[in-house]
């Protein structure tokens, strides 16, 4: 799916005029985060976001459920618990309905599991296919965890490989392997809710999920909200299999000029960084996994309790780099 590139995006909403103060609101768009928060009283705030986009894989139900799992690892990057939901569908009417039902039973699958209730939701006539969910969640104020608390000397803890949006890309040329695919299917309906659980019990000073961004735009926005530099070790980051060759083949989206230009020249690269591996850190993901920021004493034993969960960075006081891989 086409979207706004993130510094068209941000060029947009930095001429908006400023909004009313407003002390309720906790995180608003500013930082860029995954989900604004509204305190509602003092020992309860409001988690809310919403994303749509176009079909990730050939079975919809399987689409349906990596739909929804997009939208509910926002809340659970803020270390928030989703409660209900509102659909958003964009689908051809001259299409067959019984499809759309698959999508929709996926998604309300994905929902469901994870205890939320889908309220209701918005359809559309549309000659492109496009479904997603708008989420509200739950979290104790002072539980909050945002993309602008990452300090100097903790490690940043990655949750799932990255990939995705170069396999999709193979999917459609028809020449990702069945390993690609169904590593990233299985990448993408993996739900974020156990990593977010944990993550709070073990104190995460910050946390980001990548998605559209790739993870080094989301790593950027951390880095800045934060105002820190990340040291990410690329061979630490996990990859999806056959990633660089389906790169090294051409398989590319938008979203690896797009995300490159948002970055710009905030990260600095290491002379050992391939072309291709540079391309995996900036591709866009669909339902990625969590990047967060912990305390280094208590990095390992959180690494333990995320099933396959990896350490790919520290965090250092800011230098003239936002980011260096290295």
């Amino acid at each position: 799916m086409a979207k706004f590139s993130p510094s068209d995006l941000a060029q947009v909403l930095s001429k908006l005029p400023t909004q009313p103060t407003n002390e309720s609101v906790l995180v608003g768009y500013d930082l860029a985060d995954d989900a604004g928060v509204f305190r509602l009283r003092e020992d309860v705030a409001l988690v809310q976001t919403v994303d749509f986009f176009t079909p990730v894989a050939d079975d919809p139900f399987i689409y349906g459920q990596v739909a929804a799992i997009n939208s509910l690892n926002d809340i659970y990057a803020m270390g928030a618990v989703p409660i209900t939901a509102l659909s958003i569908v964009c689908y051809p009417q001259k299409e067959d309905l019984e499809v759309l039902g698959e999508i929709l039973r996926g998604g309300q699958s994905a929902m469901n599991e994870a205890g939320v209730v889908i309220l209701g939701g918005h359809t559309v006539d549309d000659a492109e296919i496009k479904i997603g969910y708008s989420v509200t969640g739950l979290v104790e104020p002072a539980r909050v965890i945002t993309n602008a608390q990452a300090k100097p000397g903790d490690l940043l803890i990655l949750t799932k490989p990255i990939g995705t949006g170069v396999i999709s890309t193979g999917i459609k040329r028809d020449i990702a392997s069945e390993g690609a695919v169904g590593a990233a299917m299985k990448a993408m309906t993996t739900s974020a809710a156990a990593a977010s659980a944990e993550m709070q019990k073990a104190g995460a000073h910050a946390c980001t999920d990548i998605t559209g961004f790739g993870l080094l735009g989301h790593a950027f926005e951390l880095a800045r909200a934060s105002n820190v530099t990340l040291t990410i070790e690329s061979a630490r980051v996990p990859l999806l299999p056959d990633v660089l060759d389906l790169i090294a083949q051409g398989m590319l989206t938008r979203g690896d000029k797009n995300n490159r230009k948002y970055v710009g020249d905030t990260v600095k690269f290491g002379e050992e960084i391939s072309r291709e591996m540079q391309s995996a850190l900036f591709d866009p993901q669909t339902a990625g996994g969590l990047l967060i920021s912990i305390d280094h004493a208590k990095a390992e034993d959180l690494v333990k309790r995320i099933d396959g969960a990896v350490i790919i960075g520290s965090v250092q006081t800011k230098s003239n780099y936002l980011i260096q891989v290295i």
